[in-house]
């Protein structure tokens, strides 16, 4: 009975705080259809613990109905997406695997999808994702591991594999011991060249934010301070001489791509959401809101719209897009981000 008592009590404040405009949005998101985006509006947004038998039962759904049943659905029995069996091939950019390519399609893509969407190695295909990526891009022994690859790559790899349950595999420990290598001086990350570092090179702080906090050791936290302040002193969106168009559109999925709602909902979740500097980005995310509630997904990647600096494809020519949502349309998961943001800012205030 008492457990009985505290969901009804729990349920009655949802109810009487879903008033207005915010309260029918919320319940736009608590929609059976997608019952990823409704478990984490009941953890996210309202609130509710883990153990809520609302939440528990919204999760448990997650495989099998909606995005996540969409995507699972077109598994190889060996765990891998398309185009065909593994295997290694040579060409003029060098080793290429199955796992990454064809971009956005591929199982290194798909799997970050179901990493987001709150899926973990209890669940057998997710496993056999996991060891996919354990034999064939995280052996100490090949030369072709991601132990020296770049940030990005490294970064949405630790990412997936923390949230798919591997955050104590000393694998995934090496990766986080390549994020904190490759810092620049100046507290970012960059996939090219330049010692700077770069908006566009999220992926680390991602990686971070992933990781539990009890499981960050004293260099991953001082490594989380000078990536955050990177990206305050730069308000999300001040990098070049002009403002990058493509960053101030909401994507999903997001692949290897930054955007302001990103960099919000990374900032406020690693516990920056009372920094004013964050006030012109939060600015923005609020005019981007529109009349009904909700924000809209404004692109699929690869984002070809105006303001875009393309700078080819290589062997993968044009990128086939992978999309959830339709672009151009109110979008459930980035107003469930949106919302995430603003409920940390509101709470931090």
């Amino acid at each position: 009975m008492v457990g009985m008592v505290s969901h009804t009590n729990m349920r009655q404040r949802d109810v009487s705080s879903r008033k207005g405009l915010d309260g029918q949005v919320v319940d736009w998101l608590l929609e059976e259809n997608q019952p990823a985006v409704r478990y984490h509006t009941f953890v996210d947004i309202l609130g509710r613990k883990d153990g809520d038998w609302e939440a528990r039962e919204a999760y448990s759904k997650i495989p099998h109905r909606g995005w996540a049943k969409d995507i699972l659905n077109l598994q190889k029995s060996g765990g891998y997406w398309e185009p065909t069996e593994p295997s290694w091939r040579k060409d003029v950019l060098g080793w290429i695997e199955f796992l990454y390519r064809p971009k956005f399609v591929a199982t290194n893509w798909r799997a970050l999808v179901l990493a987001d969407l709150g899926l973990t190695s209890k669940d057998k295909r997710i496993k056999k994702i996991a060891d996919l990526f354990f034999d064939y891009k995280l052996r100490l022994s090949s030369s072709f591991n991601f132990f020296t690859e770049e940030a990005c790559i490294v970064g949405n790899t630790a990412r997936m594999l923390t949230r798919f349950g591997y955050s104590d595999d000393y694998r995934v420990k090496k990766l986080y011991d390549r994020l904190l290598e490759d810092q620049r001086e100046d507290g970012g990350w960059n996939c090219f060249r330049p010692d700077r570092g770069t908006l566009d090179n999220w992926e680390p702080l991602a990686a971070y934010a992933a990781l539990p906090k009890q499981k960050r050791t004293r260099k991953i936290e001082q490594s989380i301070a000078k990536g955050a302040e990177f990206y305050l002193e730069r308000k999300l969106f001040e990098e070049g001489k002009s403002k990058y168009a493509p960053w101030f559109r909401f994507h999903y999925p997001n692949h290897y791509y930054y955007d302001i709602l990103i960099g919000l909902d990374l900032l406020t979740n690693l516990g920056y959401a009372d920094d004013k500097r964050l006030r012109p980005a939060i600015k923005i995310l609020k005019e981007k809101r529109q009349s009904d509630g909700t924000w809209l997904l404004d692109g699929i990647h690869p984002d070809l719209g105006p303001g875009v600096v393309e700078s080819g494809f290589g062997i993968d020519k044009r990128p086939k897009p992978f999309a959830l949502e339709e672009a151009g349309k109110p979008s459930k998961w980035i107003t469930l981000t949106a919302l995430r943001v603003l409920k940390r800012v509101g709470d931090a205030s």
